[in-house]
């Protein structure tokens, strides 16, 4: 299905990345039966969704996780990764090749990877546990012990239910190619900033034994991760090599994209404008803007040269915050009158 339709008893969930957020609004995903009603899915994610109900919560979870990031992300920029319930999610932004498109399937499969990992090494899920592989003595000389975040089983369950959909029939060779890469650009995204969290033990907090394990980084780093990404991201077209057809930089000039890059197959719309027949395209009129700013979230670029509007408005701040023993901080409210300028 193209389309991801709601009504008031039963939100759907579509799980193909381009609507893959509606699925923070699905409740629990708790039986088999729940899987055959979700439309949106192809027979495929049905099966996977079957065979793995435990698994969909933190999916679900996940998804949420996506949305929160592309706005946090995107909160200055004309596009701001808008969601509305009266349009599939990221409206029609997603459905084209755009460097936006590629950012929101880049967040989305690395924020299924995340949260199926995070329910793995939290105990949520009799599938998958901590990563029992990092064990023994490390080069270092301190010993891996601890619970290891299972990153391998998180983007395995990525690649299986959320590529799926780009490798079956229908979807364009260049883009499920597009879709295909800046997915695992985005869990790469993830494995490439793991780190290592350790702890000592020892007399008054001295440390003659360490133990140590492999974490993910907050969700918050992969999103910046993805999002310089998606500053740099390279233009490319679909060519043949051999028997294969692969992406190719537009601009031959420009050094070939790695792994870990983002592409993209057309340019952005410049999204100035609000476009009825555009789900998405909400334009800036209303958006609030910085006066002194010269880069995207400045007043000229935001508001697209059509000005904007000043107004003085009440703000109300906690200030002259104190602690008090034991143990709680108390602070009191202050007024006062600031300047918001927003986009005409």
């Amino acid at each position: 299905s193209s389309s991801c339709i709601f009504n008031i008893t039963l939100p759907l969930l579509c799980v193909s990345v381009r609507y893959l957020a509606k699925l923070s609004s699905v409740g629990s995903i708790n039986d088999e039966e729940t899987c055959e009603r979700l439309r949106g899915l192809i027979h495929k994610q049905v099966q996977i969704c079957k065979r793995s109900v435990e698994v969909m919560d933190a999916v679900r979870h996940g998804a949420q996780l996506a949305i929160d990031e592309c706005q946090f992300q995107f909160r200055n920029r004309r596009w701001n990764c808008s969601t509305l319930e009266t349009m599939p999610v990221f409206g029609k932004v997603v459905t084209q090749g755009t460097r936006e498109a590629a950012f929101v399937y880049a967040i989305s499969a690395a924020s299924v990877a995340f949260a199926v990992t995070r329910a793995c090494s939290s105990g949520e899920l009799e599938k998958c546990g901590c990563d029992h592989n990092v064990h023994g003595v490390s080069p270092e000389g301190f010993q891996w012990s601890g619970c290891s975040d299972n990153i391998a089983y998180g983007v395995a369950f990525s690649q299986s239910f959320v590529d799926v959909r780009e490798r079956s029939k229908g979807q364009s060779p260049s883009r499920a190619l597009m879709n295909l890469h800046n997915n695992e650009a985005g869990r790469k995204a993830i494995l490439s900033h793991m780190r290592v969290e350790c702890k000592c033990h020892g007399v008054s907090g001295s440390c003659e034994v360490k133990t140590c394990w492999k974490a993910m980084p907050p969700f918050r780093k992969v999103g910046n991760a993805i999002k310089e990404k998606f500053d740099g991201a390279t233009e490319v077209e679909q060519r043949k090599v051999g028997t294969t057809k692969v992406l190719v930089p537009r601009n031959s000039q420009f050094k070939p994209h790695t792994d870990e890059d983002l592409v993209y197959l057309e340019p952005s719309p410049d999204f100035c404008d609000h476009d009825p027949r555009t789900p998405g395209m909400l334009g800036t009129a209303g958006r609030q803007c910085n006066r002194t700013s010269k880069a995207i979230d400045g007043c000229e670029l935001m508001c697209c040269g059509r000005g904007f509007q000043t107004e003085e408005v009440e703000v109300v701040d906690r200030c002259s915050c104190k602690f008090h023993w034991c143990c709680y901080v108390k602070c009191k409210q202050c007024r006062k009158m600031v300047e918001m300028h927003t986009c005409r």
